[in-house]
């Protein structure tokens, strides 16, 4: 009988020693999660309708230099870099807003040239686009 009697207070220490370490923890989610549902802004609407009305809203658009950069990336997957230099040249001639970005494009290209093609093949497309700029993407890969 005093080793039934031992085994269950060893269970009731082992509960209680478990309940003493996970209830503060559940204490504290849901008293945060009880935060975030109070309405601090004073609005007829929850904080968690606010936030989940805002994340569904269109992501801003990119400015023209970085979309002009993806495409050229995109592309030069698909063609060789100095077709794309040639695109890069013909944007920024239809565009001329675009001159001030064009050097960082063609380093942004020459980089990329390097990881498709290695730095010597990368290299040897190099053309004064943009003053040297694509060079330089190639030389800072290497």
């Amino acid at each position: 009988m005093t080793a039934t009697l031992t085994h269950v207070n060893q269970s009731a220490r082992r509960i209680g020693r478990t309940l003493a370490l996970v209830l503060p923890v559940v204490l504290v989610l849901s008293g945060t999660l009880a935060v975030t549902r109070v309405n601090w802004s004073g609005g007829s609407q929850s904080v968690l309708t606010a936030s989940a009305e805002n994340a569904s809203a269109p992501a801003k658009s990119h400015a023209p230099q970085e979309t002009l950069r993806d495409r050229l990336l995109l592309e030069l997957q698909e063609e060789n870099p100095g077709t794309v230099l040639t695109h890069l040249q013909q944007e920024v001639d239809e565009r001329p807003s675009l001159a001030k970005h064009c050097a960082s494009i063609a380093r942004a290209l020459g980089r990329a040239a390097v990881r498709q093609y290695g730095p010597s093949r990368a290299q040897s497309y190099a053309r004064p686009v943009c003053d040297t700029a694509f060079a330089t993407g190639v030389a800072q890969q290497v």
